[in-house]
């Protein structure tokens, strides 16, 4: 950021009166322009055995699988974020939307919230943001290709519960990719 939203000032670095952390504050009328974490919301739309996974058609990871979900916006609940991204990534309805999996990655500032879903119906196809959609069983499930830590883990958790059937809210942080990783 180099400009006040506000006033179109410079802005700079520094830490606010009453604050202990550095901000983005304009040098003309002291706007404190704050940067909070981002939200993604999704979903884990599972058909009888089977669970719906996204081939990705943009960047990052594009070409790789990942569970339909995308950044919340203004004006809708977390609940409403995960069944448009699920709409908008795989033409997809769900019902039954129950939180399940809730990630911190402070290392990237955004924190990922994963609904448990059930598919409507089979009526999904490629939305814009895909190159491919398609249910798998849990032994089809390409784990080496799945885009994000967050999406393998959600999917671990969920085989694991399946057993049981039960599907107790998971928290956890995870942590930055290694070097060696980002390069796949």
């Amino acid at each position: 950021m180099k400009f006040c939203s506000q006033c179109g000032g410079p802005i700079s670095q520094r830490i606010p009166a009453g604050d202990n952390r550095p901000r983005h504050v304009c040098d003309q009328c002291s706007t404190v322009h704050y940067q909070n974490p981002r939200i993604v919301a999704g979903c884990l739309p599972v058909w009888g055995e089977q669970v719906l996974l996204c081939r990705r058609a943009i960047e990052p990871r594009r070409g790789f699988w990942t569970l339909p979900a995308g950044f919340m916006e203004n004006g809708e609940t977390l609940e409403q974020a995960a069944a448009r991204e699920t709409l908008e990534e795989a033409c997809a309805r769900v019902d039954n939307l129950r939180l399940y999996t809730l990630f911190d990655l402070p290392h990237i500032s955004q924190v990922y919230m994963l609904f448990l879903a059930q598919l409507r119906d089979l009526d999904f196809a490629a939305g814009e943001e895909s190159l491919e959609v398609r249910l798998f069983q849990q032994h089809e499930i390409p784990w080496s290709e799945l885009a994000f830590p967050t999406i393998g883990r959600t999917l671990e958790c969920y085989f694991a519960d399946r057993v049981q059937q039960v599907f107790p809210l998971r928290n956890e942080a995870i942590a930055p990719l290694s070097a060696t990783h980002k390069k796949s």
